[in-house]
């Protein structure tokens, strides 16, 4: 159990060959399932999000979960978090966390058909670049560039966008 997540046991990949060797025949197959639900962590006293646990996804009952942390990690899950499952293991902590299904980032796609995924790998023309290398997931549920959203690593942690990704990053659609 990490970070007090029942069911939680990371598994880190990196660099994109790594992670779609080990994902990517599991993330093409969801494609054509609807985004049912989703979970994040938030503080209870605040409502922030906790960006360094997990993102969960269910389309239509298979769960994906990503988490990204450090520079360059990116651990990717499958039907293993409970999150009707209280977090344990933060008594000392100030704020309380617990799963929350609010999040204006995911809210629009939630019902809707999945039409393709992709990994996306961050290459900036400045190769100093710390982010340089590491590697998103995008979820695309429209005909229309950017009608989805990609979770990324925001440097340490978990970051959502939606829209139209950057141009630094190099599109690998994963296909079944």
């Amino acid at each position: 159990m990490h970070l007090g997540i029942s069911g939680f046991e990371p598994v880190y990949e990196v660099g994109l060959d790594a992670v779609r060797r080990a994902h990517g025949s599991r993330l093409a197959a969801l494609v054509g399932r609807r985004l049912t639900g989703f979970a994040v962590v938030r503080f209870v006293e605040d409502g922030d999000w906790y960006a360094d646990c997990p993102v969960v996804l269910d389309f239509d009952g298979v769960r994906v979960e990503i988490c990204h942390s450090q520079l360059d990690l990116l651990s990717i899950g499958w039907d293993t978090i409970d999150v009707a499952a209280g977090l344990v293991g933060w008594e000392w902590f100030e704020l309380t966390p617990e799963w929350s299904r609010c999040d204006a980032r995911l809210e629009p796609f939630v019902g809707r058909e999945l039409r393709e995924t992709t990994l996306l790998d961050w290459r900036p023309a400045d190769r100093r670049d710390l982010a340089a290398g590491t590697v998103a997931v995008e979820f695309a549920f429209g005909d229309e560039e950017g009608d989805g959203f990609r979770i990324l690593n925001g440097l340490d942690e978990n970051r959502i966008e939606t829209g139209v990704a950057p141009p630094e990053y190099v599109r690998h659609p994963l296909t079944r």
